[in-house]
């Protein structure tokens, strides 16, 4: 005797991911529809409503409170470069560190990208604890590359000859 168990997604409910990130909200035919949030391990946080598994509004917030805009993004671009707790808190008096954790290392040949590592030969950052978070696409790779603290990936100082 053989038989097989399905559970079907609808109404209320809850779905994790493998990489930690939560739904939680409205499913119908099981998918994402109608009301509900994506809790991101990060902390940040995509409250939208949904149909047929696709987003077609919502808002993304950064675990430190700041709503991303799609129109008129003031915060670190390249004509400002100040953080979203440095426009509520003020800058820091010269000589401390601007950045919240500007000891950490970074791996060999990675990117900090603010919150995680990304490694540009297998376009993928994961977070501080190298948890998968995320592929990059195209336009993040760049915006990586071009503006985020890199590993060292070159030794210098004093070099004796033999």
């Amino acid at each position: 005797m053989s038989f097989s168990l399905f559970f079907r997604m609808e109404g209320e409910g809850e779905y994790k991911f493998p990489t930690e990130t939560r739904y939680v909200g409205e499913m119908k035919n099981d998918m994402f529809h109608g009301k509900g949030v994506l809790h991101f391990p990060n902390g940040s946080i995509y409250e939208g409503t949904w149909e047929k598994g696709i987003s077609k509004q919502g808002k993304y917030t950064f675990s430190d409170g700041l709503e991303y805009q799609e129109k008129d993004w003031e915060f670190c671009d390249g004509y400002d470069r100040q953080f979203y707790t440095e426009r509520c808190n003020g800058l820091k008096p010269a000589g401390e560190p601007q950045l919240t954790d500007s000891l950490r290392v970074i791996p060999n040949g990675c990117y900090d990208c603010g919150d995680g590592f990304y490694d540009p030969n297998a376009r993928v950052i994961t977070d501080y604890e190298h948890h998968f978070l995320r592929n990059a696409d195209d336009y993040e790779h760049e915006w990586i590359v071009s503006t985020c603290r890199k590993s060292w990936d070159e030794i210098v100082g004093h070099h004796l000859k033999n």
